[in-house]
């Protein structure tokens, strides 16, 4: 089955880290990401910061326009930041791999998700 690996957490916090903070929880990443890509394909997105986001509205009437604003639609401290996704052999197993990245400034979510299409390349 194939799961998501979900960060959480305070956008900027990470750069504020000292560097020594910031390279060990970097090494969980490159550990998780070595793993993830000696077994076979797998996804790691790093969203960019909540300010560079647009968030579109539910138009209000089934005429009208879908409102578009900048920023995102949660006033919280707390946002997404990004995602590893890739093929595990049970919940246990998505749990094991994402204790890899574990750390006190962010909070991580392992959910089932299912592909819906499409296809990721870098290759531009």
């Amino acid at each position: 089955m194939m799961y998501a690996i979900t960060i959480y957490g305070e956008a900027g916090l990470f750069e504020q880290l000292p560097q020594s903070r910031q390279d060990e929880v970097m090494a969980g990443h490159r550990s998780l990401q070595e793993r993830l890509g000696a077994r076979g394909d797998y996804i790691s997105v790093k969203l960019m910061p909540p300010s560079t986001a647009v968030t579109i509205s539910p138009a209000s009437a089934p005429d009208a326009t879908p409102l578009i604003v900048d920023g995102p639609f949660a006033e919280t401290k707390e946002s997404f930041l990004g995602f590893y996704a890739a093929e595990f052999r049970d919940l246990d197993e998505a749990l094991d791999y994402a204790r890899m990245i574990s750390s006190p400034i962010a909070r991580l979510e392992v959910r089932p998700i299912s592909w819906a299409g499409g296809v990721i390349s870098t290759e531009g």
